[in-house]
């Protein structure tokens, strides 16, 4: 049934010159997409100090699995001792995060240009 939903979130995967690997997620971070986005992001965080660029521009819709599934991915990449950085150009999901006490969880940047920099972009938190 999960492969199915058609607007359950799809992903694709590209790494950049400076090492860090980069997820594009579309959709909704909802309940459906969470089994096959969970094994993917277990992939990606996997190895030793993991960097991981999470875009969420194109995802229209997260729910509190969704949520989950980042914080996953989040403890994942500080036990590794990498990073994870999230790309959300609007100001709802950092709303949401400090909605549910996620607020200093991750860090945050507007575009994905400022997230590759790694710089303390206007909007990031870190």
């Amino acid at each position: 049934m999960a492969d199915n939903h058609p607007r359950s979130a799809t992903y694709r995967t590209t790494r950049t010159d400076g090492g860090a690997t980069v997820v594009t997620l579309h959709g909704e971070l909802d309940l459906l997409a969470i089994p096959a986005l969970s094994a993917a992001l277990d992939r990606l965080t996997s190895g030793a100090e993991p960097d991981l660029v999470l875009d969420l521009s194109p995802v229209s819709f997260i729910d509190c699995s969704g949520l989950s599934l980042l914080c996953r991915a989040g403890n994942r990449v500080r036990y590794r001792v990498g990073r994870l950085r999230l790309v959300t150009p609007d100001d709802g999901f950092p709303r949401l995060l400090r909605c549910t006490g996620l607020g200093d969880t991750f860090e945050l940047y507007p575009g994905l240009a400022e997230a590759l920099a790694g710089k303390d972009a206007p909007g990031a938190v870190v």
